[in-house]
């Protein structure tokens, strides 16, 4: 069995990390390209703008998602 105090030592540097701002500038920049990309298909119907637009919205995905896991862990 745990000693008590560690684990709460360890609770509490599982919030401070969640808390930690550099995961939710990563989760904002990753937003703002998932939503470039989603504007950029509505822009033209040109085949190279339109696979260009889906990278960067699976670029933004993949940020706020790896902001995501990291929050959790």
């Amino acid at each position: 069995m745990e000693n008590p105090i560690e684990t709460y030592n360890k609770s509490e540097r599982n919030i401070d990390n969640a808390n930690n701002p550099s995961h939710y500038t990563l989760m904002a920049l990753g937003v703002f390209v998932a939503v470039l990309g989603a504007v950029l298909r509505f822009l033209a119907d040109w085949t190279f703008v339109n696979l260009l637009s889906n990278i960067i919205l699976v670029i933004g995905v993949v940020l706020c998602l790896k902001a995501v896991s990291n929050i959790l862990k």
